[in-house]
């Protein structure tokens, strides 16, 4: 728990010089199967510094380090927070067909953004032109914030993408707010699921949420793919070039 507390002094001096923390994280990235989804959670220091954070805070974990029952917990405390306007809170989806087209990389900075358009109203940010998911540098330049926040994505720093932010590697470890983020992208990743479990129900979809277990595998050899897997990652593990527990460590 001392270590959790950290947390929160983490981000109280990040938030310094801005009005607003936003932290962004994402589930299923290192998934065969099923979308990506991220999520974001912006606070401010009024939020850092009140009854909440203080006494139940120290709670909050990077999501892969909780128990179902705990994320669903703090899902519902999140979404008090959020109708009581103390912080704001939102979840981006970008599914397979946008992960085949975009490759998962891309797919992920897809649902990113998705997850800050739902943070921020339209004219949040002032741009000169549109940056699109792939946008220039020179567009990039161009996308100056309108509101004072400072946005902190775990992981490296994102190149081509249109919202200036820090990377923080390991940051849903390091960071409050990062890890309100990582709850925020799991817990409705994971209610996803069971849907296409019910559509393809040979391969337990419900159970491991479409990672790379055993059984998962065995279910791949035996039946192939489904409309739901990732054809890329697949077709590598098909081929027998990459053992799907390698594929976990890439996120969520």
């Amino acid at each position: 728990m001392p270590k959790r507390r950290q947390l929160r002094a983490f981000d109280l001096k990040q938030i310094e010089g801005f009005t607003n923390l936003i932290g962004v994280d994402e589930a299923g990235r290192g998934a065969l199967a099923g979308p990506v989804v991220a999520g974001a959670v912006l606070v401010t220091r009024e939020f850092l510094e009140g009854r909440w954070a203080v006494s139940k805070g120290g709670r909050v974990n990077d999501s892969k380090q909780l128990e179902a029952p705990e994320r669903e917990a703090l899902w519902a405390e999140f979404e008090e927070l959020a109708g009581a306007g103390h912080i704001h809170a939102h979840f981006g989806v970008a599914g397979v067909e946008e992960i085949e087209q975009f490759n998962i990389l891309g797919a992920t900075k897809l649902a990113m953004r998705r997850a800050l358009e739902g943070i921020f109203p339209p004219d949040a940010f002032a741009r000169k032109t549109e940056p699109d998911l792939f946008s220039s540098a020179e567009e990039i330049a161009a996308f100056q914030p309108t509101v004072s926040a400072r946005i902190l994505i775990d992981g490296l720093p994102l190149r081509h993408f249109p919202y200036p932010h820090t990377g923080l590697v390991n940051g849903d470890a390091r960071s409050l707010c990062v890890a309100m983020a990582s709850i925020v992208a799991k817990v409705p990743r994971d209610c996803l699921m069971p849907a296409l479990a019910a559509k393809s129900p040979a391969y337990g979809f419900d159970r491991h949420k479409g990672y790379g277990t055993d059984d998962h595998r065995e279910a791949v050899l035996k039946s192939g793919r489904c409309p739901q897997h990732r054809e890329l990652f697949l077709r590598k593990l098909l081929a027998g070039r990459v053992d799907p527990g390698q594929l976990d460590f890439l996120g969520g």
